[in-house]
């Protein structure tokens, strides 16, 4: 179908026949709406892009975050990677783009207590800025390459942004997308990673039931830092190691 190829454009191979089929589960508007609208973002060559780079068969989590930054070149299509960061460091401690994006820099404080080069009582600038950081990934796409090396899809609950005001809306519409997709995928042991109480609402999805769920406050809170499960979660993966 042209239209569904259009959408679809450059997804894994082995994601397709499951995207198709949940992409079928969206509202006829609401499919016509991202066919012939070009105020959302990411745009609709984009939106799909966590399916572009990781196999279904080396998916091993999904990560949802709640929706896509509210600034065209910050959403990627892949949840928590801000387009918009390039250099995670400065002489001073972490960038000023990273310090300017919450939840990204509370995720890379918690990354950088993982290796033990911050301690939970001290994660300011000046701690950040003594770090060694000859082994430490430098830009957000070799922690983005970390993330798919251990199996992680960032997905977001909804996949497109236009406004705030519209978020709990496109939020919906997504819902029946999400639990075709996470039917479909029902017999792997994926697990899920939940960031927040807008990514919980997966927990009542009629096909989530069977997954494993890991539960975490949403890293835009600063307990997200220090938190002991969210740590033991991400330590094994060293994601901010070359």
């Amino acid at each position: 179908m042209p239209v569904l190829n259009k959408i679809l454009k450059e997804v894994d191979e082995s994601w397709r026949d499951i995207l198709e089929d949940s992409i079928k589960c969206l509202n006829d508007d609401y499919l016509r709406f991202l066919l012939e609208n070009k105020d959302f973002f990411p745009d609709i060559n984009n939106f799909l892009n966590a399916f572009k780079t990781l196999p279904l068969e080396k998916t091993k989590y999904i990560l949802f975050g709640q929706d896509p930054y509210p600034r065209y070149k910050s959403a990627t299509g892949y949840a928590f990677m801000d387009g918009m960061v390039d250099k995670i460091f400065s002489q001073d401690g972490l960038s000023t783009q990273v310090n300017k994006a919450t939840s990204l820099r509370n995720f890379i404080k918690m990354l950088l207590i993982c290796e033990n080069k911050l301690t939970k009582y001290d994660t300011s600038q000046k701690a950040i800025s003594q770090i060694k950081k000859d082994k430490l990934c430098l830009d957000m796409q070799c922690i983005k390459k970390n993330l798919e090396k251990n199996g992680v899809l960032l997905l977001n609950i909804s996949l497109v942004f236009t406004s705030k005001e519209k978020s709990n809306f496109h939020l919906k519409q997504w819902i029946n997308f999400t639990d075709r997709l996470l039917e479909r995928i029902s017999d792997r042991k994926i697990k899920l990673i939940l960031f927040g109480k807008v990514a919980q609402k997966v927990e009542k999805f009629n096909n989530s039931i069977c997954f494993e769920k890991f539960v975490s406050p949403h890293p835009y809170n600063i307990g997200f830092i220090t938190n002991d499960e969210v740590i033991n979660l991400f330590k094994p993966m060293k994601l901010i190691c070359i």
